[in-house]
Protein backbone atom coordinates (compact mmCIF):
# COMPACT_ATOMS: atom_id res chain seq x y z
CA UNK A 1 0.00 0.00 0.00
CA UNK A 2 2.70 2.27 -1.13
CA UNK A 3 -0.20 4.85 -2.57
CA UNK A 4 -3.36 5.90 -1.31
CA UNK A 5 -5.36 2.66 -1.15
CA UNK A 6 -8.51 4.37 -2.41
CA UNK A 7 -6.33 4.43 -5.68
CA UNK A 8 -5.91 0.84 -5.23
CA UNK A 9 -9.48 0.02 -4.90
CA UNK A 10 -11.01 1.94 -7.92
CA UNK A 11 -13.83 0.94 -9.40
CA UNK A 12 -12.35 -1.44 -11.41
CA UNK A 13 -11.89 -3.66 -8.65
CA UNK A 14 -15.27 -3.98 -7.90
CA UNK A 15 -15.82 -7.04 -9.49
CA UNK A 16 -12.65 -8.39 -8.21
CA UNK A 17 -13.44 -7.47 -4.30
CA UNK A 18 -17.56 -8.89 -5.17
CA UNK A 19 -16.54 -12.26 -5.58
CA UNK A 20 -13.47 -12.01 -2.40
CA UNK A 21 -16.13 -10.40 0.00
CA UNK A 22 -18.96 -12.80 -0.85
CA UNK A 23 -16.41 -15.63 0.32
CA UNK A 24 -15.05 -13.76 3.12
CA UNK A 25 -17.60 -11.70 4.85
CA UNK A 26 -18.45 -14.24 7.58
CA UNK A 27 -15.31 -15.74 7.63
CA UNK A 28 -12.95 -15.84 10.93
CA UNK A 29 -15.84 -16.44 14.05
CA UNK A 30 -12.98 -17.98 16.01
CA UNK A 31 -11.36 -16.62 19.43
CA UNK A 32 -8.32 -18.88 20.07
CA UNK A 33 -4.97 -17.24 19.95
CA UNK A 34 -5.16 -15.16 17.23
CA UNK A 35 -7.74 -14.14 14.35
CA UNK A 36 -8.38 -16.39 11.07
CA UNK A 37 -6.45 -15.47 8.44
CA UNK A 38 -8.11 -13.58 5.66
CA UNK A 39 -7.25 -13.46 1.93
CA UNK A 40 -5.80 -10.33 0.27
CA UNK A 41 -8.26 -8.45 -2.11
CA UNK A 42 -4.64 -6.79 -3.43
CA UNK A 43 -0.82 -7.05 -2.02
CA UNK A 44 -1.23 -5.56 1.52
CA UNK A 45 -4.98 -4.79 1.44
CA UNK A 46 -7.08 -7.68 3.56
CA UNK A 47 -10.87 -8.25 2.78
CA UNK A 48 -13.41 -6.16 4.45
CA UNK A 49 -15.98 -8.12 6.84
CA UNK A 50 -18.80 -7.16 4.70
CA UNK A 51 -19.93 -8.04 1.27
CA UNK A 52 -20.38 -5.70 -1.59
CA UNK A 53 -24.20 -5.41 -1.15
CA UNK A 54 -23.97 -4.59 2.18
CA UNK A 55 -22.08 -1.93 2.22
CA UNK A 56 -23.18 1.71 2.36
CA UNK A 57 -23.71 3.54 -0.86
CA UNK A 58 -21.84 7.24 -0.58
CA UNK A 59 -23.83 7.90 -4.27
CA UNK A 60 -27.21 7.24 -2.47
CA UNK A 61 -26.02 9.12 0.85
CA UNK A 62 -24.40 12.24 0.21
CA UNK A 63 -25.52 14.85 -1.82
CA UNK A 64 -23.42 16.42 -4.19
CA UNK A 65 -20.66 18.33 -3.49
CA UNK A 66 -20.93 22.31 -3.22
CA UNK A 67 -20.70 23.89 -6.08
CA UNK A 68 -18.30 26.56 -7.48
CA UNK A 69 -19.29 29.85 -6.55
CA UNK A 70 -22.13 28.59 -3.37
CA UNK A 71 -22.16 29.38 0.07
CA UNK A 72 -20.88 26.28 1.27
CA UNK A 73 -18.15 26.39 -1.73
CA UNK A 74 -17.02 30.09 -0.21
CA UNK A 75 -16.81 27.93 2.98
CA UNK A 76 -14.84 25.23 1.81
CA UNK A 77 -12.31 27.73 0.16
CA UNK A 78 -11.79 30.07 3.20
CA UNK A 79 -11.08 26.66 5.61
CA UNK A 80 -8.56 25.59 2.23
CA UNK A 81 -6.84 29.42 3.01
CA UNK A 82 -6.27 28.86 6.62
CA UNK A 83 -4.80 25.45 6.24
CA UNK A 84 -2.50 26.71 3.44
CA UNK A 85 -1.26 29.30 6.22
CA UNK A 86 0.10 25.47 8.52
CA UNK A 87 2.77 24.34 5.51
CA UNK A 88 5.78 23.74 7.13
CA UNK A 89 4.65 23.69 10.87
CA UNK A 90 4.56 21.01 13.67
CA UNK A 91 0.48 20.31 12.34
CA UNK A 92 1.55 20.51 8.54
CA UNK A 93 4.19 17.48 9.39
CA UNK A 94 1.72 15.22 11.74
CA UNK A 95 -0.49 15.97 8.70
CA UNK A 96 2.41 13.79 6.47
CA UNK A 97 2.61 11.24 9.29
CA UNK A 98 -1.44 11.05 9.10
CA UNK A 99 -1.46 10.43 5.07
CA UNK A 100 0.23 7.39 5.90
CA UNK A 101 -2.70 4.51 5.24
CA UNK A 102 0.54 1.59 5.16
CA UNK A 103 0.45 -1.08 7.59
CA UNK A 104 1.97 -1.48 10.36
CA UNK A 105 2.27 2.41 10.53
CA UNK A 106 -1.89 3.13 10.38
CA UNK A 107 -2.55 1.04 13.23
CA UNK A 108 -0.37 3.53 15.57
CA UNK A 109 -2.92 6.77 14.39
CA UNK A 110 -5.32 6.48 17.54
CA UNK A 111 -2.37 4.61 19.87
CA UNK A 112 -1.83 8.05 21.82
CA UNK A 113 -5.38 8.40 22.79
CA UNK A 114 -5.36 4.65 23.75
CA UNK A 115 -2.69 4.75 25.33
CA UNK A 116 -1.01 1.41 23.80
CA UNK A 117 0.68 0.20 21.07
CA UNK A 118 -1.60 -1.54 18.44
CA UNK A 119 0.58 -4.28 16.73
CA UNK A 120 0.06 -7.91 15.28
CA UNK A 121 1.69 -9.38 17.65
CA UNK A 122 0.36 -7.97 21.12
CA UNK A 123 -3.03 -7.18 20.14
CA UNK A 124 -3.73 -9.11 16.70
CA UNK A 125 -7.56 -8.77 16.72
CA UNK A 126 -7.70 -5.23 17.12
CA UNK A 127 -4.82 -5.18 14.68
CA UNK A 128 -6.83 -7.78 12.14
CA UNK A 129 -10.21 -5.09 12.95
CA UNK A 130 -8.45 -2.10 11.53
CA UNK A 131 -7.33 -3.79 8.14
CA UNK A 132 -9.75 -5.43 7.41
CA UNK A 133 -12.37 -1.85 8.09
CA UNK A 134 -10.49 -0.14 6.26
CA UNK A 135 -11.15 -1.79 2.93
CA UNK A 136 -14.67 -1.26 4.13
CA UNK A 137 -14.91 2.49 4.52
CA UNK A 138 -12.81 2.94 1.57
CA UNK A 139 -14.96 1.04 -0.80
CA UNK A 140 -17.95 2.95 0.59
CA UNK A 141 -16.27 6.40 -0.69
CA UNK A 142 -15.83 4.93 -4.49
CA UNK A 143 -19.31 5.24 -6.02
CA UNK A 144 -19.48 9.21 -5.25
CA UNK A 145 -15.46 9.80 -5.81
CA UNK A 146 -16.08 8.31 -9.78
CA UNK A 147 -19.37 9.84 -10.47
CA UNK A 148 -18.40 13.70 -8.78
CA UNK A 149 -14.44 13.36 -9.64
CA UNK A 150 -14.33 16.61 -7.21
CA UNK A 151 -10.93 18.15 -8.17
CA UNK A 152 -8.86 18.67 -5.32
CA UNK A 153 -7.64 22.06 -3.60
CA UNK A 154 -3.95 21.68 -4.72
CA UNK A 155 -5.20 21.02 -8.34
CA UNK A 156 -7.72 23.97 -8.37
CA UNK A 157 -5.37 26.30 -6.83
CA UNK A 158 -2.29 25.15 -8.38
CA UNK A 159 -0.15 24.59 -5.33
CA UNK A 160 1.02 20.81 -3.82
CA UNK A 161 0.18 18.44 -1.35
CA UNK A 162 2.00 17.19 2.06
CA UNK A 163 2.63 14.16 -0.22
CA UNK A 164 4.18 15.01 -3.76
CA UNK A 165 5.15 11.41 -4.28
CA UNK A 166 1.33 10.97 -4.44
CA UNK A 167 0.64 13.67 -6.79
CA UNK A 168 0.01 12.31 -9.76
CA UNK A 169 -2.18 9.57 -8.26
CA UNK A 170 -4.50 12.02 -6.49
CA UNK A 171 -4.64 13.70 -10.04
CA UNK A 172 -7.01 10.74 -11.03
CA UNK A 173 -8.85 10.81 -7.98
CA UNK A 174 -12.03 12.36 -7.00
CA UNK A 175 -12.02 14.41 -3.57
CA UNK A 176 -15.38 13.76 -2.61
CA UNK A 177 -15.82 12.27 -0.51
CA UNK A 178 -12.52 11.63 1.34
CA UNK A 179 -11.14 8.39 1.71
CA UNK A 180 -8.72 8.88 4.64
CA UNK A 181 -11.53 10.59 6.88
CA UNK A 182 -14.33 7.88 6.04
CA UNK A 183 -11.28 5.64 7.02
CA UNK A 184 -10.30 7.43 10.95
CA UNK A 185 -13.87 7.88 11.10
CA UNK A 186 -14.64 4.17 11.28
CA UNK A 187 -11.94 3.52 13.15
CA UNK A 188 -12.73 6.10 15.87
CA UNK A 189 -15.99 4.87 16.05
CA UNK A 190 -14.96 1.77 16.81
CA UNK A 191 -12.10 2.42 19.31
CA UNK A 192 -14.55 4.86 21.25
CA UNK A 193 -17.17 1.90 21.41
CA UNK A 194 -14.04 -0.64 22.93
CA UNK A 195 -12.48 2.07 24.98
CA UNK A 196 -15.35 4.35 26.00
CA UNK A 197 -13.28 5.69 29.05
CA UNK A 198 -11.39 7.47 26.34
CA UNK A 199 -14.28 7.85 24.04
CA UNK A 200 -13.72 11.53 24.28
CA UNK A 201 -10.45 11.79 22.43
CA UNK A 202 -10.35 9.27 20.38
CA UNK A 203 -13.42 11.07 18.52
CA UNK A 204 -11.14 14.74 19.12
CA UNK A 205 -8.25 12.49 17.42
CA UNK A 206 -10.38 11.49 14.52
CA UNK A 207 -11.92 15.28 13.56
CA UNK A 208 -8.10 16.04 13.45
CA UNK A 209 -6.88 13.35 11.22
CA UNK A 210 -9.72 14.65 8.75
CA UNK A 211 -8.41 17.93 8.80
CA UNK A 212 -4.84 16.44 8.48
CA UNK A 213 -6.33 15.80 5.06
CA UNK A 214 -7.31 19.80 4.92
CA UNK A 215 -4.13 20.76 5.97
CA UNK A 216 -2.18 18.19 3.23
CA UNK A 217 -3.89 20.59 0.78
CA UNK A 218 -5.85 17.26 -0.36
CA UNK A 219 -9.21 17.61 0.54
CA UNK A 220 -12.03 20.50 0.91
CA UNK A 221 -13.96 20.64 4.24
CA UNK A 222 -16.94 19.19 2.82
CA UNK A 223 -15.15 16.48 1.56
CA UNK A 224 -14.02 15.61 5.33
CA UNK A 225 -17.92 16.27 6.49
CA UNK A 226 -18.59 13.45 3.98
CA UNK A 227 -15.92 11.05 4.95
CA UNK A 228 -17.75 11.47 8.49
CA UNK A 229 -20.73 10.66 7.26
CA UNK A 230 -19.85 7.28 5.64
CA UNK A 231 -17.56 6.12 8.40
CA UNK A 232 -20.64 6.15 10.59
CA UNK A 233 -22.46 4.69 8.12
CA UNK A 234 -20.07 2.12 7.85
CA UNK A 235 -20.16 1.33 11.38
CA UNK A 236 -23.43 0.87 11.52
CA UNK A 237 -23.99 -1.34 8.70
CA UNK A 238 -20.86 -3.80 10.18
CA UNK A 239 -22.69 -3.78 13.42
CA UNK A 240 -25.23 -6.45 11.42
CA UNK A 241 -21.77 -8.42 10.98
CA UNK A 242 -21.27 -11.49 13.17
CA UNK A 243 -17.14 -12.23 12.32
CA UNK A 244 -17.20 -7.87 12.99
CA UNK A 245 -18.68 -8.93 16.65
CA UNK A 246 -17.13 -11.81 17.52
CA UNK A 247 -13.00 -9.59 16.67
CA UNK A 248 -15.06 -6.66 18.71
CA UNK A 249 -15.34 -8.72 21.76
CA UNK A 250 -11.97 -10.29 21.06
CA UNK A 251 -10.18 -6.78 20.46
CA UNK A 252 -11.94 -5.15 24.02
CA UNK A 253 -10.35 -8.08 26.00
CA UNK A 254 -6.83 -6.97 24.19
CA UNK A 255 -6.66 -3.57 25.14
CA UNK A 256 -7.65 -4.42 28.43
CA UNK A 257 -4.84 -7.06 28.65
CA UNK A 258 -2.55 -4.32 27.44
CA UNK A 259 -3.20 -1.90 29.81
CA UNK A 260 -2.56 -4.10 32.74
CA UNK A 261 1.00 -4.95 31.57
CA UNK A 262 1.59 -1.27 31.02
CA UNK A 263 2.86 -1.75 27.75
CA UNK A 264 2.62 2.27 26.05
CA UNK A 265 2.68 3.58 22.68
CA UNK A 266 5.82 3.71 20.74
CA UNK A 267 4.56 6.85 19.03
CA UNK A 268 6.01 10.40 19.99
CA UNK A 269 2.56 11.02 21.74
CA UNK A 270 3.99 14.71 23.00
CA UNK A 271 5.32 15.43 19.83
CA UNK A 272 1.67 14.73 18.50
CA UNK A 273 -0.33 16.69 21.06
CA UNK A 274 1.99 19.75 20.39
CA UNK A 275 0.79 19.68 16.23
CA UNK A 276 -2.64 19.22 17.78
CA UNK A 277 -2.25 21.98 20.47
CA UNK A 278 -4.58 25.15 19.85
Amino acid sequence: MKKMISQDLNVRSLTILFFFLLTTGCANLGLQGKPASVPEIRPGILAGYLQMQEIPDSLVLLPPPPAAGSAAGALDEEASRKCEAMKGSPRWALAITDANLDFPEAAQIFSCVLGIAITPQDTPYLYMLLRRTITDAMISTLKAKGHYKRIRPFILHKTSVCTPSWEAELRKDGSYPSGHTTTGWTWALILSELDPEHGDAILARARAYGESRMVCNAHWNSDVLAGQFMGAAVVSRLHTNPAFLADMKAAKAEIAAQRSKGLKPTRNCSEEAAALAP
